[in-house]
């Protein structure tokens, strides 16, 4: 981007002559209209544009507009149905997406080193993690960090980080998305269990194989593609999976768990989820010689977004409170 570098007479302040000032061909106006452009961009609408900046949607389109005649080109083409990014639009954002970024990061690198960490975080993961980790540790974190807010998003359903506007969120399983950082935290164990009730009536299976044709294995839906995920078992040389085979399958986590407390059938779940229920007698671990490999879990953020103080802090801290994850 081209800056024009002007003098400007310097103006009094208490009766003494200020220092002269810089006047950059850019306005406040015009980087903020450019903020609003890259969100608009990696949201591809306005709406959600400016609901992420929390700015009243007819000041986004005000501003945007504004960018494009100064600029003189027609930088997105909006219909009532979307908005689209122009050859000469997606030419603008990938030279001042980084601008952006690196005024985000020199704007955190003043009079934050020394002052105690505030502001907001937006964190996406799953009902079972939030449940069983993030929410029980967050009174501690509250403790260290009181100025810190979370806004928490829980959803088995995946969420796009970028155009969503969240800092970080803790996935499951390879990340296979180039735009994204991640940092490893732990692997999670599999146990395979029911109800005492259920093994009564139908006895205790001896192999997987018999998941698929004598048991009801309750069905887990994955809420990225709708449909049924086997289950996998494996005893150091052998690993097999299986279709479940239940008259009920459910998309998330805490669900599937009830279905296994409510006698429906067996499930297959993360150690972590039903070590509880298993102490209490409420659920029995079956079929423990035909453990699958553990399950990776990382918190991952968006590569070309500057990591403020307060991020840092509560990854930092999701590590520590992850040790636990087995």
């Amino acid at each position: 981007m081209h800056f024009q570098v002007d003098p400007v007479e310097c103006s009094e302040e208490m009766g003494r002559p200020t220092a002269p000032l810089i006047h950059l061909g850019v306005t406040l106006d015009s980087l903020h209209a450019i903020r609003i452009f890259t969100r608009v961009v990696e949201t591809g609408s306005f709406t959600k544009a400016a609901d992420t900046l929390d700015i009243p949607l007819a000041t986004a389109s005000k501003l945007v507009h504004g960018l494009e005649a100064q600029l003189r080109v027609k930088l997105l083409q909006r219909t009532t149905r979307k908005v689209t990014v122009t050859a000469d639009g997606a030419a603008y954002y990938d030279r001042t997406v980084h601008l952006v970024r690196a005024l985000d990061e020199i704007n955190s690198t003043f009079g934050t080193d020394n002052a105690r960490p505030m502001g907001k975080i937006k964190v996406d993961t799953s009902a079972s993690i939030a449940s069983s980790f993030i929410i029980p540790a967050l009174p501690k974190f509250h403790e260290r960090y009181p100025d810190i807010y979370i806004d928490l998003s829980v959803t088995d359903s995946p969420t796009h980080i970028i155009i969503e506007n969240v800092d970080c969120a803790i996935r499951g399983g390879p990340v296979l998305d180039d735009s994204l950082v991640a940092r490893p935290l732990g692997m999670a164990s599999w146990t395979t269990c029911a109800s005492p009730e259920y093994l009564a009536r139908h006895g205790i299976p001896k192999n997987p194989a018999e998941l698929g044709s004598h048991h009801q294995l309750v069905g887990f839906v994955s809420a990225r593609t709708g449909k049924i995920v086997p289950a996998t078992f494996g005893d150091g040389a052998t690993m097999v999976q299986i279709e479940p085979n239940s008259f009920f399958g459910v998309n998330e986590g805490n669900a599937h768990l009830a279905a296994g407390l409510a006698g429906i059938g067996i499930i297959h779940s993360f150690s972590f989820k039903v070590r509880s229920y298993i102490a209490s007698g409420q659920l029995i671990p079956i079929l423990e010689n035909w453990r699958p490999a553990p399950y990776p879990y990382q918190v991952v953020f968006p590569q070309n977004r500057h990591i403020s103080q307060r991020l840092r802090l509560f990854i930092d801290w999701l590590i520590e409170i992850f040790e636990k994850l087995d």
